[in-house]
């Protein structure tokens, strides 16, 4: 039995938390580099309200579009009339250990945590470099995510791989 074939661009929610930093990036990602065949979000659990200044930063820097980004609540995307969700990514620990709302569609799941650059604290450069490891780690797996031949998998075909993205040993970031 194949995946179901939306006659539109899969939609694709990252979840985090706050809302700030990892979820946003993997919107921001997935938009760039999955345009045409996937549509990205972002959202909380508890959402901190804004975009972390250092995301916005390092986005604008790297030439991502960063203006329409804003920190919102997963309460978004399970409220009749939001987006009808096929994939749902979890990048920190506390989202993927929270209970998340009943998602319409019943979309593909997977955990991929990603170290919260927004917890790093000392100099500048050592949160700069947070965060650009972040992204790193973050664009590598939705790269690997984006050249999935999605259409053509099977349910539990797909469900392995996603795992595997999510699987630490497969995506480290490149020094």
């Amino acid at each position: 039995m194949r995946t179901e074939q939306p006659q539109r661009p899969y939609n694709v929610l990252f979840l985090c938390t706050g809302n700030s930093a990892r979820s946003i990036m993997g919107e921001a990602i997935l938009n760039k580099i999955g345009k045409d065949k996937f549509v990205a979000y972002s959202a909380g659990s508890q959402p901190n309200g804004e975009v972390n200044p250092h995301t916005l930063v390092l986005l604008r820097r790297l030439g991502f579009p960063a203006d329409l980004l804003r920190s919102k609540s997963w309460d978004e995307f399970a409220a009749a009339g939001a987006p009808p969700l096929d994939f749902v990514f979890t990048v920190c620990d506390n989202a993927a250990n929270e209970v998340c709302p009943v998602w319409p569609g019943q979309p593909m799941t997977a955990h991929w945590g990603i170290p919260d650059p927004a917890a790093v604290e000392g100099t500048d450069a050592e949160i700069a470099a947070a965060f650009r490891d972040a992204f790193a780690l973050l664009q590598r797996r939705i790269e690997l995510f984006a050249d999935l031949p999605v259409r053509s998998l099977d349910r539990m075909s797909l469900r392995k791989r996603l795992d595997e993205i999510g699987a630490p040993e497969k995506t480290k970031a490149k020094a």
